[in-house]
């Protein structure tokens, strides 16, 4: 399954975007859709997350802000970002795990397919 996140841009604080991650592939319906974001020299972070059921789970830091969708008949996910501040600016990356019982959903050894990430920049 190949992935492609887009929307990123450059906001100011507290204002919003919103995020998509289109994919191909016959077996998105069943997959698990997973945001993370990286910031130069740390460590890949867990944003979002959304399974087959659409359960869905968020990082403590985004919790109340920013809210995971999927349109199964546009093979997409998406998410929405409210509130934005300026220790929200990444790369942020969209990932599939074609596995319909991902374990947490949090890690990212847990997916095995990952897209091109898109920045996300906030000025204070």
């Amino acid at each position: 399954v190949q992935l492609q996140a887009s929307g990123g841009g450059l906001v100011q604080a507290g204002e919003a975007l919103r995020l998509s991650c289109a994919t191909s592939g016959r077996r998105f319906t069943q997959s698990t859709i997973g945001w993370f974001r990286q910031v130069p020299g740390e460590e890949r972070e867990f944003v979002a997350g959304i399974n087959w059921r659409r359960s869905v789970v968020y990082a403590d830091s985004v919790k109340d802000r920013f809210t995971i969708s999927r349109d199964n008949a546009k093979n997409t996910v998406f998410l929405q970002m409210n509130s934005l501040k300026p220790e929200d600016t990444a790369v942020y990356y969209c990932a599939a795990d074609l596995n319909p019982n991902t374990p947490t959903m949090r890690d990212p050894s847990e997916y095995d397919n990952w897209g091109r990430g898109t920045l996300v920049t906030v000025s204070s």
